[in-house]
């Protein structure tokens, strides 16, 4: 998990992220303030989380912008641990705190291997 922990380092100034972990899983909290369900875009590649979103902007129409340091559009490659797995994993938004929860890759269940004299 340490790649995981590093990569969460890199991330933009305006994205916060906590992880969680259980015996089940884990739950990556990342605050994406402005971003919705509907401009956001969440895939596992490789062993990769790919979080792709864009916020969207309500400027009045007497203002123009001065100075803008908040990026529209958010693209990050986070590594996955090795035990996690895409298979079953579940994520909402609300109010631009994204909530993913990813399941442990489960071992096989355990089975009698049967031995015959040679």
């Amino acid at each position: 998990m340490s790649a995981l922990r590093e990569a969460l380092g890199s991330l933009p100034d305006a994205v916060f992220a906590d992880v969680l972990e259980s015996d089940e899983g884990y739950l990556l909290v990342l605050d994406l303030p402005g971003v919705t369900a509907d401009n956001l875009e969440v895939t596992v590649e490789a062993g990769r989380l790919v979080v792709e979103g864009q916020r969207s902007k309500d400027v009045p129409r007497e203002f123009r912008f001065v100075r803008e340091d908040r990026s529209v559009f958010l693209d990050v490659e986070l590594p996955l641990p090795p035990d996690a797995t895409g298979q079953g994993a579940e994520g909402t938004v609300s109010r631009g705190v994204l909530e993913l929860a990813i399941p442990k890759a489960t071992a096989a269940p355990s089975t009698t291997i049967p031995i015959e004299e040679a």
